[in-house]
């Protein structure tokens, strides 16, 4: 019997998690179960997918630069990544924009709703408006001087540093390049390995993915707020999902249109990084099984994947910065502040930075939002209303950042010739991905 594809295997796992979880809750016993023998389960899954994050990050750029032979070509490939990040950030933050404008959520909530709010979350709020606080009392330089680590192993032990492991690894691939090539041989074959040894880890970790995120949704819907609250916020969570779909269907149209590849062949492509997504809400720990796809099953060279979606996972959150853009000026409607045209111009500046800033774990756009409120001067206590709807949405917006940074990925590598059809395991310095172009159709 045919083997089930990953991505619904995935799908099941979340399937019959929520459903486990909801038969559970009628016991007065179930969340607690579910607390103490389930959840630990999740919780492994998704440490086994950060535990290989740096070292993945590491292995790749290293592998992939280094093979580039050329740093005219890392320089063109770079500037060509991050053009693009920025131009679909700030899109993603008009998208948003627009939307809570025209839904208006945020008139919906009530005097009594809002009280109730931030008394239940005030506690929430006051940490994050403080770890905010700490970024903005630093200096303007601060975020570029945190980039160059002090020391590259204290920088790999934290997975909120990897824009310090990114620039090391950079650095290293950069150094390999201009040294002679038979004195580099031996470290270049090295990471060669190294990669191979970590991209089969992740193989292993998949086969236990149905299982992780089995448990991670029945957490979710265990410890999940009353209906009453999600009733009240639910116009806010509609213009979030409603935006980050418009933008997943961006991503495929720009897919479509630059690369040729049909939206189901990009869709089955990355449908098991977007679950994974989904489950994590992280990207860096999705970073892993989205290579792999793209690589894979999207037909990406490895050197520009192990390039562009490490950077990816970093800087770029889509997803992210939409739903910055919406809570903000949702809370500013629930407060009763009508933003001027340049105080929501502001927001998208603000917000396509802060993204940027984002680490690549769960809730981390939460702490960048109090940023985003303080520059439109919209009262950072508002934070506490979109609590209770965070995480559901938090898993929505880690998908479509994953989903942007292989869509990206793509673009980059049609754009120097280096997309063809997936499952080409060795490439030809002159391979010319026009030559079988009709195989990334089927």
């Amino acid at each position: 019997m045919k083997k089930l594809a990953l991505h619904w295997q995935i799908l099941l796992g979340m399937l019959f998690g929520v459903l486990f979880a909801l038969v559970l809750t009628n016991f007065s016993w179930g969340p607690d179960f579910v607390e103490d023998w389930i959840k630990p389960f999740g919780n492994i899954f998704i440490n086994a997918l950060k535990l290989i994050a740096v070292p993945l990050i590491l292995a790749s750029l290293i592998k992939g630069i280094s093979d580039l032979k050329d740093i005219s070509k890392l320089s063109q490939m770079g500037t060509r990544t991050i053009v693009t990040y920025i131009i679909t950030t700030v899109i993603a933050v008009s998208i948003g924009l627009g939307l809570v404008n025209l839904i208006k959520p945020g008139s919906a909530i009530s005097e009594e709703t809002r009280t109730d709010l931030i008394t239940s979350y005030e506690t929430d709020a006051s940490v994050r408006i403080a770890d905010a606080q700490k970024q903005k009392d630093a200096g303007p330089l601060q975020a570029l001087e945190d980039i160059v680590p002090s020391n590259i192993f204290g920088a790999a032990s934290d997975n909120g540093n990897m824009l310090q492991v990114i620039f090391f690894a950079i650095f290293f691939g950069i150094g390999l390049i201009l040294i002679p090539e038979a004195v580099g041989k031996p470290v270049k074959d090295f990471f060669d390995g190294f990669n191979e040894v970590i991209l089969k880890m992740i193989d292993l970790i998949m086969l236990a993915a149905p299982y992780g995120v089995f448990a991670l949704l029945a957490a979710l819907v265990v410890e999940s707020p009353s209906a009453d609250l999600f009733a009240a916020l639910a116009m806010y969570a509609l213009t979030v999902i409603v935006g980050l779909a418009i933008m997943i269907g961006f991503y495929i149209l720009i897919v479509w249109i630059f690369t040729k590849n049909k939206p189901g062949f990009f869709l089955n492509g990355i449908a098991p990084a977007q679950l994974l997504a989904f489950s994590t809400s992280s990207s860096a720990a999705t970073l892993p099984v989205t290579m792999e796809r793209v690589e894979e099953h999207l037909g990406v060279h490895k050197e520009v994947a192990s390039f562009v979606l490490p950077i990816g996972a970093t800087i770029n959150m889509d997803g992210t910065s939409l739903y910055q853009a919406v809570a903000a000026v949702f809370i500013a409607q629930a407060f009763g502040i009508d933003l001027s045209i340049g105080a929501q111009l502001g927001i998208i500046v603000t917000a396509t930075l802060a993204s940027i800033g984002s680490a690549a774990v769960p809730g981390a756009g939460m702490v960048m939002l109090v940023i985003v409120l303080a520059q439109a001067g919209i009262p950072e206590a508002g934070l506490a209303l979109i609590f209770a709807i965070d995480r559901p949405l938090d898993m929505c917006r880690t998908t479509v950042n994953v989903t942007g940074d292989a869509a990206v990925s793509m673009l980059v590598a049609k754009s120097v010739d280096k997309l063809g059809p997936p499952n080409v395991k060795d490439w030809d310095d002159n391979y010319a991905p026009t030559k079988e172009k009709e195989i990334a159709h089927q």
